[in-house]
């Protein structure tokens, strides 16, 4: 919680300012029974019409105070808490950016998802309760107990002994809370995936008649979430209960003994009814001390979530400059890695690549072609060995320095909900022009300029008002409007047709002759033409070179290549 409470500093004043009107409010409350005991036993006796009207319009100034003074406050809690969730949730968001992809596969995007969202609204929640009855609720206690102690310390003492008891039991039952409510969050991590997941398959789902079985794989993870709620709000929702009870045998005690007070002349009627006044606040005040409670369990499960994730060491760490004279753009010196620590995904990787050169990757699902971009990407750091461009090693380079340098194309990249124009662009500094050109090039202008709108043409989330195959050459297009020193292809013209993909290449050669074309394929056709294939098989090199030699001396390789197109080659 104390990680997440730094984000109250920059409301500080407005907190002071609304808890001293909170306060004010308050008091102004508590003071109503005392004057209505001073009517009561002073005033009526006196049988003067003036001074009832008079003090009754105490009461009245008092409740407006109360009134108004509790309305000012809430609101002013509730804009501090929106703001307070606001840098909270905006903080968060952009530390989720920057993970490492090691992290983000240790929280996974469900959880990450989950925290976002439900784990902050827990934070929102006791926030702004905090402010609101978090003020109230002690004054109302501690100056209602002190009123009451002037008024009749007997009856009291009554009352203040059932305080320590309710007191005890809250909190006892409250401990439990935090360990409770972190597995419902975690729960709810399994739903949101499950869902998650439905929704980004739902056509399969229906292509494959999956529609009963997707219900009963959701329905497994909502019985479990369910099952774990039910259990923490049984034992949660046993606070209001015993509470209310300990309370109401308080009152009947104090009833009892105001009663034999009273017959004995020890008290005054007037006295016994302010005294129930004061009561029914410190119970309202306990109640909502308890509802705290409760709520704070939840907060606190939450709240350690969300630190967790804002508190993991940004693992990008930059090393110093240790350039050395190469000729070569890029280089990959005995690279090994392992996402797990159990096998090497990649074993013993080297390769060298000069500036404007084409590099293809082929291999079987699962030979480490993807992870070899990612190391270069430094999306995960090798455990051995060192990746290295113009000279410098990619560690001394910082985020934006090595960004600029690529443009990345994947086969599951993401289409976000708005134009053609905005998806190539993606938020940079890039003209219409350049965008135009860059359609031009990953023969995506036709079909663009076929639409009524053109590049204003809006796509719906994912893009699935578009083919697999326009999905694609929107993304590449992406990928060179910046015209990047290194391009990277991932398995992204899989679903374009040969002819297309041959026109593809073949603009490639003519409009990026400047840069370093990586080209990740399943397709021979697709890297026939590179001046370096490397051939993947269980993350290790089993063949290099240029297409014909890997023809003539790689089984592998002329295997795919026979299997594919029985050697032939459709251009």
């Amino acid at each position: 919680m104390k990680r997440i409470l730094v984000y109250l500093k920059p409301f500080r004043l407005r907190m002071l300012i609304g808890f001293i009107i909170k306060v004010t409010g308050t008091m102004a409350e508590l003071i109503l029974p005392y004057i209505l005991t001073h009517i009561l036993e002073n005033v009526i006796i006196q049988q003067n019409i003036g001074k009832i009207i008079y003090y009754g319009g105490f009461m009245v100034f008092f409740s407006l105070i109360a009134c108004i003074g509790n309305i000012t406050a809430n609101r002013m809690a509730a804009r501090v808490t929106t703001n307070f969730s606001k840098a909270m949730r905006k903080e968060l968001f952009e530390k989720t950016l920057y993970l490492s992809s090691s992290d983000t596969d240790y929280f996974t995007i469900p959880s990450l998802e989950s925290r976002i969202t439900t784990d902050t609204y827990n934070v929102h929640n006791f926030i702004g309760m905090m402010q609101r009855m978090g003020v109230r609720a002690p004054i109302l206690l501690i100056g209602g107990i002190s009123l009451t102690l002037i008024m009749d310390k007997a009856l009291a003492l009554v009352m203040i002994t059932t305080l320590p008891v309710i007191f005890i039991t809250v909190y006892s039952i409250s401990r439990k809370g935090v360990p409770l409510y972190t597995k419902v969050q975690k729960s709810q991590d399994n739903m949101v995936r499950v869902a998650r997941e439905d929704a980004q398959g739902i056509r399969v789902i229906k292509a494959l008649s999956k529609n009963e079985h997707e219900n009963r794989r959701y329905d497994k993870v909502n019985a479990e979430l369910s099952k774990r709620e039910r259990h923490a709000g049984i034992i949660m929702g046993i606070v209001n209960p015993v509470m209310t009870l300990l309370m109401n045998l308080g009152i009947a005690a104090v009833v009892a003994v105001a009663a034999m007070r009273v017959s004995k002349g020890l008290s005054s009627p007037a006295t016994v009814i302010a005294f129930m006044q004061y009561f029914t606040l410190i119970s309202m005040a306990m109640m909502s001390l308890s509802r705290m409670f409760v709520m704070y369990t939840k907060c606190a499960a939450s709240a350690n979530r969300i630190a967790e994730v804002i508190d993991t060491p940004d693992k990008y760490k930059i090393t110093e400059n240790t350039e050395i004279a190469d000729e070569m753009h890029i280089s990959f010196n005995n690279i090994s890695f392992s996402y797990f620590g159990k096998k090497n995904n990649l074993q013993d990787i080297s390769l060298k690549l000069r500036k404007g050169e084409r590099l293809g990757i082929i291999g079987a699902t699962g030979s480490g072609k993807s992870t070899l971009i990612k190391l270069l990407l430094r999306f995960y750091e090798p455990d051995s060995g060192e990746i290295r461009i113009n000279g410098r090693n990619i560690t001394s380079y910082t985020r934006e320095e090595l960004s600029s340098m690529f443009g990345v194309a994947l086969q599951n990249d993401f289409i976000y909900a708005d134009t053609i124009e905005e998806n190539i662009r993606f938020g940079r500094d890039i003209p219409l022009e350049d965008i135009i050109t860059a359609a031009k090039t990953a023969q995506a202008h036709d079909f663009i300029t076929a639409t009524a709108d053109g590049y204003s043409h809006m796509l719906s989330a994912k893009g699935t008002n578009l083919s697999g195959g326009q999905r694609q050459r929107i993304l590449i297009a992406r990928a060179i409007a910046s015209n990047p020193d290194i391009l990277i292809l991932d398995d992204s013209s899989s679903a374009l047709d040969y002819k297309t993909d041959a026109l593809l290449r073949g603009a490639l050669d003519e409009n990026m002759s400047g840069s370093t074309i990586i080209t990740v394929a399943q397709r021979v056709s697709s890297v026939k033409n590179c001046d370096l294939i490397i051939v993947l098989d269980n993350g290790k090199i089993i063949g290099h070179g240029k297409h014909e030699f890997l023809l003539a001396n790689c089984p592998e390789y002329r295997e795919i290549s026979d299997s594919q197109m029985g050697g032939a080659f459709v251009e």
